[in-house]
């Protein structure tokens, strides 16, 4: 998965976690995680020199990550500083909260923003059970 990370962005790491973990699903637990979300999510992740970088979730048709724009036109943008995503990942930092004062931004569907927070959480809850 190392085409997915990205030097100088921590979060790259948790996008390349959460892709292998999506890899190692069988394809009776894929298909029950892209009905349970189906969505496209874009990532707009705002590292600390200031570049932007962008991951696609597509838990919609392939259930997988991929570094760069989604082909298909996302469901939901979301567009965050590379710590801030960190932190909204591994729950040290409230979502609503984030939003409300302007330091998470998303754009299409803002009810399937929601649902990311159990795509990633499902991931790390399944990667933490395999070390």
């Amino acid at each position: 998965m190392s085409d997915i990370k990205e030097p100088g962005f921590k979060s790259s790491e948790l996008f390349a976690r959460l892709a292998e973990v999506l890899e190692a699903y069988t394809p009776e637990e894929k298909a029950k995680e892209l009905k349970k979300t189906n969505g496209i999510f874009e990532m707009q992740i705002k590292g600390a020199s200031g570049e932007v970088k962008t991951w696609t979730i597509d838990m919609k048709k392939e259930g997988k990550v991929v570094k760069g724009k989604p082909a298909p036109k996302p469901d939901v943008t979301i567009i965050a500083g590379d710590e801030l995503f960190l932190d909204l990942a591994e729950g040290r930092t409230n979502g609503q909260k984030a939003f409300m004062t302007g330091k998470l931004k998303t754009k299409g569907n803002m009810m399937l923003a929601t649902k990311l927070d159990a795509v990633l959480k499902t991931a790390q809850g399944e990667l933490k059970a395999k070390l």
